[in-house]
């Protein structure tokens, strides 16, 4: 068995004929959301240690199979430049050993690499439904022999983008071992069972999360680089969602928390399961109503605003704006649901303030695609509107008209 090759993309085709189904390889897509510049930026970023002796929580970077505890001077720094850069100074800093980095959330460290995922993948939302819980998105890079992990299942579909080099993925379609083991390190006496796909910089190559996989090398020493987005499909749900609720501490404002589980036809079975249900039902009443509520919503928002990748960039600085400055929306805003004063969000960022029905009138003008003026304003709105634009452009969802400041960090 060999993957299906198909050399023209488009969603309609994908999700009817390959959708948890079976791997697809598309030979080189006109447009790639993850562009080679912007990996290695995102990369130096995502790898950045908290202090020189740490890992960061994101990373994981692998000699031959040894794992480092100590990052050193393995990670990719700007003073590279470029992957090429970054290879070389590994080649002499290795002596030629086998290496592997991996970012994990690699979205969250680029703006505009972000933004095109974002865009991308909304053809597939608007067919099955944004996650309710994030995609992921993992880099990986190096000369490694095959996946840190070796033979192994996901919960999630994935994506793999090609970014630089050639990747082999090696597929099985049920579990090729019996013994009670969630990954294989050495998978040589499965390889009669197994097929592979061949990845060239520029292909994008799908598999369902029920394939068992693993990456290799092309049989070379020379590095390759991918991107991969995995969709939840299965396992957990509810579980990734309750972390997620907790993992924060900024308060929101009433969106559903759980969410329900499909069947194996792939249909929502149209209630929790009867031990989480009491579950559920136990922990509320050790939980304040409102606080919960107020977390819940901000959680719904911030995986609403995020396209369905979540967390993003941080906010960036605030920055002065005066009563001339025009501005004007260039991502979509949401505002929670409910009377009076409410919380907004954008790009996956909640607000810090809630906004009154004057701000939240601004709110519609820029969604609607209005240019806004603080002067244009009645004098008791505009301090209000004025903090709620400038927290805005740190989101990086308004832009200034009369300025080319870029929104690219």
């Amino acid at each position: 068995m060999t993957p299906t090759i198909e050399k023209s993309f488009d969603w309609d085709t994908f999700v009817d004929r390959f959708w948890d189904r079976e791997p697809v390889l598309y030979k080189g897509l006109d447009a790639v959301p993850f562009a080679e510049p912007e990996v290695f930026e995102a990369a130096v970023l995502g790898s950045r240690p908290p202090h020189p002796l740490a890992v960061p929580g994101n990373l994981q970077f692998l000699v031959e199979r040894r794992q480092q505890t100590r990052p050193r001077d393995y990670l990719p720094e700007a003073s590279d430049r470029s992957f090429d850069g970054y290879e070389r100074r590994m080649a002499d800093r290795l002596h030629g050993q086998r290496y592997a980095l991996v970012v994990h959330r690699f979205h969250a460290f680029s703006h505009p690499l972000w933004t095109r995922a974002q865009r991308f993948y909304a053809g597939l939302w608007e067919r099955v439904g944004q996650p309710t819980h994030t995609a992921g998105s993992t880099m990986f890079h190096g000369s490694y022999e095959h996946s840190p992990v070796g033979v192994h299942q996901d919960r999630f579909a994935t994506f793999m983008f090609c970014v630089r080099g050639t990747k082999r993925m090696r597929f099985w379609a049920e579990r090729p071992w019996s013994d009670p083991v969630h990954t294989v390190l050495d998978y040589q006496p499965y390889l009669a069972s197994s097929f592979v796909a061949e990845v060239e910089p520029g292909d994008l190559l799908y598999w369902p999360s029920r394939y068992y996989h693993v990456g290799e090398s092309d049989g070379g020493d020379t590095p390759a680089t991918t991107v991969n987005v995995g969709i939840p499909r299965r396992e957990h749900r509810p579980y990734y969602e309750i972390k997620d609720l907790f993992r924060g501490t900024e308060p929101a404002v009433s969106a559903p928390l759980f969410t329900q589980d499909a069947g194996p036809d792939g249909q929502l079975s149209g209630e929790l399961p009867t031990a989480l249900a009491d579950a559920v039902d136990a922990f509320g009443e050790c939980l304040d109503p409102q606080r919960f509520s107020d977390r819940a919503t901000g959680l719904a928002l911030r995986v609403r605003t995020a396209g369905g990748f979540w967390p993003t960039r941080p906010p960036a600085a605030l920055r002065p704006l005066d009563d001339d400055t025009p501005v004007r929306g260039c991502a979509p805003l949401s505002v929670a649901p409910g009377d009076g004063a409410r919380r907004y969000a954008a790009n996956g960022n909640v607000s810090s303030r809630t906004a009154t029905a004057a701000a939240l009138a601004v709110l519609d003008r820029l969604n609607a695609g209005e240019v806004v003026r603080v002067g244009e304003l009645p004098v008791p709105q505009r301090a209000e509107v004025r903090a709620l634009l400038q927290e805005l452009e740190s989101f990086r969802a308004v832009t200034r008209t009369d300025t080319d400041w870029p929104n690219t960090d």
